[in-house]
């Protein structure tokens, strides 16, 4: 895919860029309430615990809704149409994200389409995760 804007790990994240490096989707969860959620905070939003704990979650979810872009972004080289979904991940959390690998079009995206991750490489060894109809190959 043509080149996207890099993001910048902060402290908070820096435990998921790692492991996307390794190709691994890295969320955390709260050792007291034991939810899994997205995106990186130090509390748990459901609890507030300060327990919290970081694993690498199965990479596996559902389509949960989406749009279509036909027009790039600022900063984006120009490859629209492309996908922008919020992706239900098997874990529980909800996730945005890419979907590649499939036609942009609504009779190709039904709400609750089985995705899994895939990663797209880019400079400096950032690794960015993409969802995929489940199944299908890279």
């Amino acid at each position: 895919m043509p080149k996207r804007p890099l993001p910048q790990p902060t402290p908070e994240t820096r435990e998921f860029w790692e492991g996307a490096s390794r190709r691994e989707l890295r969320i955390q969860r709260c050792r007291g309430c034991g939810r899994a959620y997205w995106y990186p905070r130090p509390f748990c939003p459901n609890c507030s615990s300060k327990d919290v704990e970081w694993f690498t979650a199965s990479g596996k979810g559902r389509l949960h809704t989406y749009v279509i872009v036909h027009r790039a972004a600022p900063g984006f080289q120009d490859w629209a149409p492309y996908v922008i979904a919020i992706v239900e991940l098997e874990e529980g959390p909800h996730m945005m994200s890419n979907v590649v690998g499939i036609e942009p079009a609504p009779e190709h995206l039904p709400v609750g389409l089985p995705l899994e991750v895939t990663w797209e490489q880019q400079e400096d060894g950032i690794a960015l995760p993409l969802f995929r109809p489940a199944g299908s190959t890279p």
